[in-house]
């Protein structure tokens, strides 16, 4: 057995996940890597104003939420693809476990040493749920990505609770926050970013159920053969670009953050914005932009984990100490650059590599063996 060989690939589903590292690169940058992830939880002091409030207004409506959709339902596409691959070797379910350990001790090192904004870790724990589960047949996934999705949207409303601090303990936490990552040496960061810990898993425990829905229904995606044969479902894909769309804004509009209505607008929205990419994608028009996007969409893991080691040089104190200073205007041009930046890199990588380095590292150690890196070594598709 060997890593899939890059002629067996779909270009669409590479590209959608580009598209979806932009939106994640976004979020993080204007609400995360620029000031405290806490920020958006707290009343203002002071308003902000120009250019950065019109900025921030359209990361938190169009993208916030919506892009870590997109991305975790591509996750479940990826899944899928590897069962199914690996299936006819036999024991598909121990390959998968290999592959979701080798993540999980990716992701607790981009946790635990470079960045906290973590959602590597996160995604490994919820792929050990959801291996077991490929083994059913589509109608019980069908029910379980159903009920999942419901346990996310009602239960903190009506089931479970989880603790969250007052305005005031917030409050005095992002100034903490402000004052060490703006200004903190290397070892203050790191600290304090342990310290942060507890507070954010609290965000991946409300998360998490949308996490193995939205896994759930991209393995039920792949499934359907919707991917695969895309020009088959010219129709149905617009209509759910379409609905969704169309759905997810109105709920976006109309429901308050913490309503059922709030917790699924994100939901609804990115399966719009998925069945959109993927409707366009196949368009002549488009050629370019989904040429352009693949390939950063092949690497998406070696390009997260860098734009985290280049914003936390950007922000952070033991750096360019911009946290807290830059406007979201400003920081979202810096963000474009950085992401043109990686569609050249990616596009200039892959002419001569098969993976990205992170990529190739996970495949290896996948599989047990060293895969062939360069394009002209002999491939082996499982």
């Amino acid at each position: 057995m060997a890593a899939t060989a890059s002629g067996d690939r779909i270009e669409s589903i590479d590209a959608i996940r580009g598209a979806a590292l932009f939106g994640v690169l976004t979020v993080n940058l204007i609400t995360e890597f620029r000031v405290s992830i806490f920020q958006q939880f707290v009343v203002p002091a002071h308003g902000v104003a120009g250019t950065d409030a019109l900025v921030e207004h359209i990361v938190a409506v169009g993208l916030q939420g919506k892009a870590f959709c997109l991305f975790s339902l591509l996750f479940g596409v990826g899944l899928a693809i590897q069962f199914e691959r690996l299936s006819p070797f036999g024991r598909p379910l121990y390959w998968l476990a290999r592959r979701m350990t080798v993540l999980l001790a990716f992701g607790l090192v981009h946790l635990l040493l470079i960045w906290n904004g973590d959602i590597l870790t996160e995604y490994a724990v919820a792929g050990f749920l959801v291996l077991p589960l490929l083994l059913l047949p589509s109608a019980w996934l069908l029910a379980i990505a159903f009920g999942f999705l419901v346990v996310y949207a009602v239960g903190p409303l009506l089931v479970y609770s989880i603790p969250w601090p007052d305005d005031a303990t917030l409050r005095a936490h992002v100034a903490a926050a402000s004052q060490v990552y703006a200004n903190g040496s290397l070892a203050d960061t790191w600290r304090f970013s342990l310290a942060e810990l507890p507070l954010i898993l609290r965000l991946h425990a409300y998360a998490f159920p949308r996490t193995l829905a939205l896994f759930l229904f991209g393995v039920l995606l792949w499934r359907a053969g919707i991917l695969q044969r895309a020009a088959g479902f010219r129709l149905e894909t617009a209509l759910a670009a379409i609905a969704g769309i169309a759905a997810g804004a109105v709920l976006t509009a109309t429901a308050p953050l913490g309503t059922i209505g709030g917790f699924l607008a994100p939901v609804v929205l990115a399966l719009g914005y998925g069945a959109a990419l993927l409707r366009i994608a196949p368009l002549p028009v488009m050629h370019r932009a989904v040429s352009g996007l693949a390939p950063v969409g092949r690497m998406a893991f070696s390009n997260y984990v860098a734009q985290s080691i280049v914003f936390a040089g950007i922000f952070f104190g033991y750096g360019l100490g911009q946290f807290g200073r830059m406007g979201a205007a400003p920081a979202l041009v810096l963000g474009i650059a950085v992401f043109m930046a990686q569609i050249a890199l990616s596009r200039w990588w892959l002419r001569r590599y098969r993976f990205g380095p992170i990529e190739w590292l996970w495949r290896t150690l996948m599989y047990g063996a060293r895969q062939p890196m360069r394009r002209h070594a002999i491939a082996t598709t499982t």
